[in-house]
Formats: structure tokens, sequence, C-alpha cells
């Protein structure tokens, strides 16, 4: 089961006309007969709106005609892939070439020759495609393009609609010289590439593609360094706030970033100690005092004997009781003073 072959019983049952689904689908009842008689390949559903008008004119199922056309152009592609490219047609090289930047087109030209469809003229030609579809496919819905490109062409909206179908479904190995005539050479004004980098630019026709030129590039690029923050700098200049700040502690507050705010040194002097507080990092406090060897001793009043507080929360009331315990130790040792005093004077 195949998409000519449901379209045909679905006309059948019907009782409609080729030029039936044609009128609904906006194309040429030649297309049609072309569709059905495995003239043309179904085209891809993902680029196309004609499966979606045919489907509501024959009354099928949503989705159908497109799911059996993603089969049948998967089985055709396996069938292809056994088959080696074919070249360009001379009328496309040339057309492309004609395109080039005037300074670069000599040595182009020399390479083309050179490495027949060799691994530069497929980059180009694919670039030139994948931007002139891009054009194409974001104006098939809008029919004021379509006739402007359709009267450029000596074509009717009908047969101008056909020829968007078919470029799309256009590969670097299937362009042709119909295609170059209807979209290539008008839509595209010129290109220029970088032969170290493999830079391109394409500039297009601004009647029919307005907007900036498209630039693609193939090489690695280290990414733009952000500017650094006024409050930051100002804060590093300032042997206050911070003098005693590491280099890990600098990088850190340099990558700091906020939406349309502009924070102050105070503000850095702050976040430096949030991020020497031991209390704002549980996870690493953890580990570290996992490392301590059993029985060591500690300072009293350290904070690695409480390792079984693994929650702030935990670590804070350890805290607060070892402040009191201080206290009442200093409570007592001040009593036992006053004592002694008391009884010297005695």
């Amino acid at each position: 089961m195949d998409v000519p072959l449901v379209i045909k019983q679905r006309l059948e049952e019907l009782g409609l006309e080729q030029r039936d689904l044609a009128a609904a689908a906006e194309v040429t009842e030649s297309y049609i007969s072309q569709l059905l008689t495995r003239k043309k390949l179904p085209p891809a559903p993902g680029r196309t709106d004609i499966y979606d008008k045919m489907g509501k004119f024959l009354k099928l199922p949503s989705a159908k005609l497109s799911k059996l056309a993603e089969l049948q152009r998967r089985e055709e592609l396996k069938r292809k892939l056994g088959d080696p490219p074919a070249p360009l047609f001379k009328e496309v090289r040339e057309l492309i070439l004609r395109k080039c930047a005037p300074d670069k087109e000599k040595q182009i030209r020399a390479i083309f020759e050179k490495q027949p469809f060799g691994e530069l003229e497929r980059l180009v030609t694919q670039k030139l495609l994948d931007v002139v579809k891009r054009v194409a496919k974001e104006e098939l819905e809008s029919e004021t393009w379509l006739h402007l490109v359709a009267r450029l062409s000596g074509r009717s909206y009908e047969q101008m609609r056909v020829t968007i179908l078919e470029f799309l479904d256009t590969d670097v190995f299937s362009v042709s010289v119909e295609n170059c005539v209807s979209f290539l050479d008008p839509l595209i004004e010129s290109w220029d590439i970088d032969l170290a980098t493999f830079a391109m630019e394409i500039v297009l026709n601004r009647r029919l593609a307005p907007g900036h030129p498209k630039k693609f590039e193939f090489v690695e690029r280290e990414p733009d360094q952000p500017d650094e923050e006024p409050g930051v700098k100002e804060f590093l200049r300032d042997p206050s706030l911070s003098g005693d700040t590491t280099e890990e502690e600098i990088e850190f507050l340099k990558k700091l970033r906020f939406n349309g705010k502009r924070p102050t040194p105070l503000y850095y002097y702050r976040e430096l100690q949030n991020l020497r507080d031991p209390l704002h990092f549980r996870a690493l406090m953890t580990q570290t005092l996992r490392k301590e060897l059993p029985g060591q001793s500690q300072p009293e009043g350290s904070v690695a004997p409480m390792h079984k507080y693994l929650e702030a929360n935990g670590i804070e009331k350890q805290l607060q009781l070892d402040g009191r315990k201080r206290a009442i130790q200093r409570w007592a040792g001040n009593k036992g003073s006053r004592g002694k005093k008391q009884r010297a004077k005695s």
C-alpha cells in the first residue's frame, strides 16, 4: 500500500476526478497525474501542506497519507544509496560559479574542474540550496510571494506551488536546471567563501527575500569573553574589601552575571563572605569532616567534632550549645575569682 494506490482507491470510491483533487490541493492536474503514475516521488511530509489538503478532500484519517509517503520515500532512498552520485548539470555549475564573488570565481572554477562534484562543490551547492529552500518553505503559505515569483518566472500560481513542492524535495545530488532557473537564480544575489576557514556568506535578492546576508562558518572558535562588571573592578581596587582574596575567589566573583542589575563593591564583599562561610556548603564540609581520623583531637569550639550534624540546623544548634558552654565556663571562672578576692580581703 502506497500513496498513489490509496489516492486512486479513494477517488474511485468517492466518484471524483484527478482535476478535483488538484484543485483541492492547489496544484496542477499534471502534477497529480505524475504522482499517481509514480513518475514523481511523493514530497516529504515535513516540507509541504499537500497531504493535509488531500486528506481532508478524500476524507482520510489524519496523517495517513503523510505516513505512507514517509515509508515510500524511505524505500526509495535505500534503493538510491546503492547508486553512485551523478555530477551536477553543466548549467547548474555555471549558474553557481556566475553567482560567486568576482575575485574568487577563477580560483573556485579551477577547483570545481579539477575535482568534479568534489567536496567543495557539494558543500557550496548544498549551502545555497539550504538557504533558498528555507526561504521557499517560509513563503509557501504566502499567496502574495507565490504570485510575485510566478510572474517573474512566467508561471501560474498553481504551477509555482508544484515547482516549490518539487524544489523542497531537492538535494545536492538531484538539483535540476529548472530548480536553478526558478529559485537559485532569482533568489541568490551572490556568494563568497573563505577557502582557509570555509566560512560562507550568501547574499539574497532583497526584493524576494529581505534580510541580512546569511553567514556560515566551519571553524572552531573560543567563546567571547563577557565584559567585567564595574562593581567587581571597584571591589578589587579597594584593599579594605579584597585584601586577602585568592585567585580562585576572584575568578568566581568575575563569573557572576546579573540581568539588568549592576551590583556595588559591597555586594562582592558580602558574596565573598558567603563563599567562605562553611555553613553554606554542607556537602563540601561533610566530605572534609569524614576524612578526619578516628580519635583525632580537635581544638575546643572546632566544627570538626560536629560531623554527626549533617544538616545546617544541626550545625547551628551545636554552635549555640558550644557558645552557651563557653559562657557558663567564663561565668564560673569569674565567680571563682570574685570569691578568692573576698577571702583575701577578709
